[in-house]
């Protein structure tokens, strides 16, 4: 029988079971867990599943099923270094930021939930920044854009590293 080569290095083991005193219990340490996956890899692959699922001594379903259910993990390949979520919020729909999306799609040549060939971004769309109030808005990494126009994606796009 094959042998499948461990993903979970032991920094990452280490990371997760640095949470175990914090929670009631091993089920309630998953979705931490999932974080320090995906901020580690880049996306939570699924023999990654099966090593947290014997971590927190559930079945791989479970890891699964909360895995799936969050819009935010990655599970197939490794997103990008710098995610970029485009809001398409009723407020920020009003405001142009579907528009606004499909500039920043065609500038980056990519389509939402894909990453750029040279691996620097990723383009997700959210469905509320909870940003209303700056509509249209955008979240790059830590950095919330504001009152988004096709000028300031002009400007975010010349800032990006090489």
């Amino acid at each position: 029988m094959p042998t499948t080569e461990r993903v979970l290095s032991d920094p990452i083991r280490t990371a997760i079971q640095a949470y175990y005193p914090r929670y009631p219990n091993r089920r309630a340490v998953l979705l931490p867990a999932l974080h320090v996956v995906h901020e580690h890899l880049g996306h939570v692959p699924q023999q990654a599943v099966v090593e947290i699922a014997e971590m927190l001594e559930l079945a791989p379903a479970d890891v699964l099923d909360t895995l799936s259910f969050y819009g935010f993990f990655k599970q197939v390949e490794p997103m990008g270094r710098l995610r970029v979520w485009v809001c398409r919020s009723i407020s920020c729909a009003a405001c142009g930021g579907e528009d606004l999306l499909e500039y920043l799609c065609r500038r980056l040549g990519i389509r939402p939930g894909e990453t750029t060939a040279d691996g620097r971004v990723t383009l997700e769309f959210a469905e509320c920044l909870g940003a209303c109030e700056h509509a249209p808005a955008m979240l790059a990494g830590d950095t919330l854009y504001k009152k988004l126009t096709k000028e300031k994606i002009d400007d975010f796009l010349a800032s990006l590293p090489s």
